[in-house]
């Protein structure tokens, strides 16, 4: 881990194609480190979640290179590292387990991070939690609770009820919500530790009634679509 995050912070420092292609068979090396550690993942969500198993490294893993195609920010690389352990892949559709990693803080995130959860579904996905939650709320804010260490960032919500959903309900906070993600900060210490991934999975547990739910909801719509 301490490779990766040297590398990392390094690359913050001096974000620029010259640097990196410098430093590529570096890169090449620290990148087989990322593999090793998102299969590790893998096994150890795959020991709660049957959901997740089989996945390959290159389905849960993201490209160092940035879009800056419509980005203010023109940084050709990111500083920072994500594995996202979801059913059938990260661009699935379905909540998952998020490792983020960032040694000197980013804006999509700012500091290391365990996130499990759902990110800006798209609309007919967003649609199904939703009614997911207004049927079964008690669960899902069980659900919540028992994440103990987490807490379900509310940063991406709606000022108002969406259209549909009674003003009257229970639950209406959640369903204002864009998106449902659970997270919990890490230190460098925590990251450092020799049984980190262990540590991670531990931890990601307490999110699987929770994760278990949304993908319930998920499920639902696709078979809707079908």
């Amino acid at each position: 881990m301490e490779e990766i995050l040297d590398f990392l912070s390094r690359l913050h420092d001096s974000n620029t194609r010259e640097w990196f292609d410098a430093h590529r068979s570096e890169w090449a090396h620290v990148k087989g480190r990322v593999a090793k550690l998102a299969e590790a993942l893998i096994e150890g969500v795959s020991s709660f979640d049957p959901s997740v198993c089989g996945l390959r490294v290159q389905d849960c893993t993201y490209r160092i290179a940035r879009d800056t195609r419509f980005s203010n920010d023109k940084s050709p690389y990111k500083n920072w590292l994500g594995i996202f352990v979801a059913p059938k892949g990260k661009k699935s559709g379905y909540a998952g387990y998020y490792l983020h990693i960032a040694p000197k803080g980013d804006r999509l995130v700012g500091e290391h991070m365990l996130i499990s959860g759902i990110y800006c579904p798209e609309p007919t996905l967003l649609r199904s939690v939703r009614e997911e939650i207004l049927d079964n709320g008690a669960e899902f804010t069980q659900a919540i609770r028992t994440a103990k260490g987490f807490r379900l960032n509310t940063d991406n919500k709606l000022k108002r009820l969406p259209m549909g959903f009674p003003a009257d309900c229970e639950h209406a906070e959640l369903l204002k919500q864009k998106d449902w993600c659970l997270e919990k900060s890490i230190d460098e210490q925590f990251l450092l530790d020799d049984r980190f991934v262990e540590h991670a999975v531990r931890e990601f547990r307490k999110t699987r009634d929770f994760i278990g739910i949304i993908n319930r909801a998920v499920q639902y719509a696709y078979e809707e679509m079908m």
